[in-house]
């Protein structure tokens, strides 16, 4: 019975995505009694509705790449087209493996795994249906959903959010992508990929803004170069059906047609109607406000993930998760230092980033105390064998340590784990010029760009 009086937990956690099960599965290790309240399925956007199944289709639009281009390889390989029926099947796969796999580990660990829809019900109690679920302490997990614009509906037919536009069966024929961020990129990148004619609408100056702009404006060469269209500065009117599809109309009176529009302008956090500021927790548009800590103005009560103004990245609702249950088990965690966190954009090509871009660099430091190098990935030999072109530019504190690492290429994402250790330990150019990297692998695009920077360039060049 959830709600007899004996059965009080130590943790009573409201959401079970990335943020929500990583507390689960972090205070279940510490010896804490752990009830896991989800109202769909543990995993959350992440892995059903977000970064899992995405990356499991921009990877199946990375074959499809492959396939067009095996001649340059050597290889004879004849491009049928895309089965989308197979391909969601893959990515279905991907998704239940995953999914099969943290029920599992839940079980083992002890969580309890409460399904249904919580409220917030008092500072110690969640209310699932008729049950209430009570804890000494609670954690507020509850994600986000996407986000769109006044008087833009998404009908679910012809503007698709991108949770939707997951579950598509087919490869639209055009799309216009209203939103150049993370997402939206993403999504572009994979339909150019599978044969789509795509075209992105974005009101800031640059794609990824919130990037360093050398990295953005990598990223839109390479755009041009596959045949994504875009326009920048370019802020969103209204969207009307059509025949054939939806045409989208900007400010500025430009018209794009389209046989849908993917609106991929953010995403909201889930809080509206579920008790939290009835039992005193304080909202500000929505988030949850929380100290470095994730402890909100009620001393009881805990939030993660995307319900708090933070990075809407999974990795940053796991380690919040993580902080959250060692504070409660009496640890003594250090808060998370949010400029240290690597972003991706799996988008082909990848952007990566850890640390400050230029600008925000200068505006800490003061532009005469901000070094930066920029160096093409030409001179890499394992860059040349995947021909994957590319960029590394690094930040630097004027006599000091690496401030940020920037990396526009295909895979750049699995460099940044070296780049997050050189920056968040405050490494010297020195100190990571003195390391030997293995070749001939993408790895040494990072040894080589600090010896440059140390004034001891080997292969690089201009």
């Amino acid at each position: 019975m959830l709600d007899g009086a004996q059965n009080i937990y130590d943790l009573v956690i409201l959401g079970g995505g990335s943020g929500g099960y990583a507390a689960a599965l972090r205070a279940a290790d510490l010896g804490l009694s752990v009830a896991l309240i989800e109202k769909a399925e543990v995993g959350g956007t992440c892995l059903h509705r977000g970064c899992i199944p995405t990356k499991a289709l921009l990877h199946a639009g990375a074959v499809a790449d492959s396939a067009r281009e095996a001649a340059k390889f050597g290889v004879r390989s004849t491009f049928a087209g895309i089965d989308m029926p197979g391909v969601s099947a893959y990515k279905d796969r991907v998704v239940g493996q995953l999914y099969r796999g943290l029920q599992s580990t839940l079980k083992a660990r002890g969580v309890q795994v409460v399904a249904g829809e919580g409220h917030l019900r008092s500072p110690h109690e969640v209310a699932v249906g008729q049950a209430v679920v009570r804890g000494r302490h609670i954690l507020l997990a509850t994600g986000s959903a996407p986000a769109s614009l006044p008087g833009l509906v998404i009908d679910g037919d012809r503007i698709l959010s991108s949770e939707q536009a997951l579950r598509l069966d087919h490869v639209p024929g055009s799309a216009v992508v209203l939103g150049g961020g993370v997402i939206g990129c993403e999504f572009a990148s994979l339909w150019k990929s599978l044969g789509a004619e795509v075209t992105i609408v974005e009101a800031l100056p640059h794609l990824v803004p919130t990037e360093d702009e050398d990295s953005s404006k990598l990223l839109e060469r390479a755009f041009r170069r596959r045949g994504i269209a875009f326009h920048l500065n370019s802020r969103f009117a209204e969207a009307a059906r059509t025949a054939s599809g939806v045409r989208v109309t900007t400010e500025s009176g430009t018209s794009i047609d389209a046989e849908l529009l993917l609106v991929a302008v953010g995403r909201r956090p889930v809080s509206a109607g579920l008790g939290y500021e009835a039992a005193g927790v304080e909202l500000d548009r929505g988030y949850v406000k929380v100290d470095e800590y994730c402890r909100s103005s009620v001393p009881s009560v805990s939030a993660v993930g995307d319900l708090i103004p933070t990075p809407q990245l999974a990795h940053v609702g796991f380690a919040e998760g993580i902080l959250v249950a060692e504070r409660l088990a009496g640890l003594d965690p250090v808060p998370i230092d949010y400029d240290g966190v690597p972003r991706v954009t799996f988008s082909h090509p990848e952007v990566a980033s850890v640390g400050l871009t230029e600008a925000h660099a200068k505006e800490r430091y003061g532009t005469d105390q901000v070094v930066t190098l920029r160096q093409s990935l030409v001179s890499n030999g394992k860059s040349k064998i995947l021909t994957a072109p590319g960029e590394i530019k690094l930040v630097r504190r004027k006599d000091g340590p690496v401030l940020g690492v920037h990396l526009v290429g295909d895979r750049a994402g699995e460099l940044i784990g070296e780049a997050q250790l050189i920056v968040n330990w405050d490494a010297l150019p020195d100190e990571v010029a003195h390391l030997i990297h293995a070749h001939p692998t993408q790895t040494e695009i990072l040894g080589e760009a600090h010896l440059a920077l140390t004034g001891k360039p080997l292969h690089a060049h201009d």
